[in-house]
């Protein structure tokens, strides 16, 4: 799907009586090249007939961190307590934010609850990830307060080496204001949430998602602590080899520790666990006992922050597509690998097919090989 198809997508659900020339209005563009953009969308099948009926009319909810990325890279190895050649770049980011972005390029209709200061980090935040197709009006905007930023630093093989997060706003989405999101979240086909949300916030969430399946990013070691409750209220976790161990308190050193670990997750009401172990590619498994493994695929590293968001859109979308794990795992693996290649947070160019295609060319090569 491409972002004009996705930005008419955004308008169309918002409003499904919406004329054509408004359409054109509000985009800037002609009649007839939304009438075109229209045409294709429903020989894709994502719009079923008059009115603009949209294909199965469910949503999906993110609630998390939206942040600005500021990311400083540099080819040299990396002199700490010394200034360090390099480039500094400025993008939009966020663990909620991201995936919310890669769900829509994948074609979801996913609606965004996150927190931003009424200010140009902020208003520029709000812009992007609506022109990526995301539905931002839920979205609490909040006059007195800084948007949050994220400042990474990246050495030459392009992996994150420190960073530093300003996320204080996001204690600011509180029960109270999430309370006026309770429709949109009780009527989601799946909710997506990141360690980001404050502990008050997490206790709403998982009070009011009642059976609707809940999908976890944990952020950061630090972070992931504020899950330890709520465990048995998760149905797909996605924790790194770190936040596994802080989490479970066990030992995750080689391949030998990672069924203990896993055991410990569902034991715990965890349904699915994704485990991402970097090089050594992802490990996974189900309560009903699961298992499986699949190697990281070989690509040139731009840029490694993002990737894990890319990942846990793949697998929301794949469940949404009713994927079994293995293969939602796969396709997610996928997106993970083209955000990899990107300079940025997240891949301008990601959808469904991208990802096939890619999929198709790394299996091809790996047969060759």
């Amino acid at each position: 799907m491409t972002e004009r198809e996705q930005q008419i997508l955004t308008l169309l659900r918002q409003d499904p009586l919406i004329p054509q020339q408004q359409l054109a209005d509000q985009l800037g563009i002609s009649r007839s090249a939304v009438a075109g953009h229209i045409m294709n969308l429903m020989q894709k099948g994502h719009i079923l007939g008059k009115g603009y009926i949209l294909s199965g009319q469910r949503h999906v909810v993110v609630l998390g961190g939206a942040n600005m990325d500021i990311r400083g890279a540099t080819r040299q190895a990396l002199r700490f307590g010394d200034s360090n050649p390099g480039a500094v770049s400025c993008s939009p980011g966020g663990v909620g934010r991201n995936i919310a972005e890669n769900l829509a390029r994948l074609g979801e209709d996913c609606r965004l609850i996150s927190c931003v200061g009424d200010d140009i980090h902020g208003r520029s935040l709000l812009d992007i990830t609506q022109r990526a197709g995301v539905d931002v009006r839920p979205c609490l905007v909040l006059p007195d307060a800084a948007t949050s930023t994220y400042l990474s630093i990246h050495g030459p093989d392009g992996d994150m080496a420190i960073a530093i997060n300003d996320m204080a706003i996001l204690e600011r989405l509180g029960p109270a204001q999430l309370a006026e999101q309770r429709e949109l979240v009780r009527h989601a086909a799946l909710i997506v949430a990141d360690a980001n949300l404050s502990a008050d916030a997490l206790a709403w969430l998982f009070a009011e998602a009642g059976d609707t399946p809940v999908f976890v990013d944990t952020v950061s070691a630090f972070k992931a602590q504020r899950l330890r409750p709520w465990l048995g209220k998760i149905h797909t976790l996605k924790p790194n080899r770190i936040e596994a161990t802080q989490l479970s308190g066990l030992p995750l050193e080689s391949a030998a520790d990672i069924p203990a670990v896993m055991h410990w997750f569902h034991a715990q009401g965890v349904q699915q666990l994704v485990l991402s172990m970097a090089d050594e590619g992802i490990h996974f498994s189900t309560a009903a006992g699961v298992r499986g493994r699949l190697p990281a695929p070989l690509v040139d590293i731009v840029n490694a922050t993002g990737a894990g968001d890319a990942l846990m859109a793949g697998l929301a979308h794949g469940w949404l597509a009713d994927m079994p794990l293995a293969d939602a795992v796969r396709f997610a693996q996928g997106c993970a690998a083209l955000t990899l290649q990107y300079a940025g947070t997240t891949c301008p160019t990601l959808s469904g097919s991208a990802v096939q295609h890619f999929l198709t060319a790394t299996s091809s090569s790996q047969e060759t090989a």
